[in-house]
């Protein structure tokens, strides 16, 4: 029969056998977070140290020293819950808009992500009505070349036949 003694030592042992299952998670949906959040930031903006403007999360310039910085200051605002509007907007305090990867959807920044649906709307309109008017073209053409040819004269059009037929021989 299993003692007390040993019973309370093998639930000890379960226990922190089952503790990092727990803690490992936790850290890991932080580490997601701040990946996600970094991707939203760029490297090198604020500072003269460092101008490489790259994602921050993927910043691979070799020394960089904004890069480590910013991920710290990221990592402690993370680590502490803050909202991703407040760690967003605590950077742009500290480095300016610069520091955004995309601009913002609001304001005057809609543009932005507005314009290229319409320049593609409009660059599909402008297609289609080239096409249609393309479409429409040679049936005018053809009406305009048998009107042309009924003008000509019998004798004329022979004429051009036989002078085609003897170029062609040669």
């Amino acid at each position: 029969m299993i003692k007390r003694g040993q019973l309370v030592a093998m639930a000890a042992l379960l226990a922190l056998a089952i503790l990092p299952v727990w803690i490992l998670p936790a850290g890991a949906q932080q580490t997601d977070r701040a990946k996600q959040i970094g991707g939203k930031l760029v490297c090198g903006v604020g500072t003269s140290m460092c101008n490489c403007r790259q994602i921050l999360t993927q910043c691979n310039h070799v020394g960089c020293m904004n890069s480590s910085a910013m991920l710290k200051t990221l990592d402690q605002k993370v680590g502490k819950g803050d909202a991703e509007e407040s760690i967003l907007q605590a950077f742009i305090l500290e480095y300016g808009r610069e520091v955004l990867a995309e601009p913002p959807k609001s304001g005057f920044n809609m543009i932005a992500w507005l314009m290229p649906s319409f320049y593609l709307l409009g660059g599909m309109v402008l297609v289609v009505l080239v096409i249609s008017r393309w479409r429409r073209r040679p049936a005018a053409q053809a009406a305009g070349t048998s009107a042309a040819a009924s003008q000509l004269s019998p004798e004329l059009l022979e004429r051009a036949r036989a002078e085609a037929a003897r170029e062609t021989e040669d």
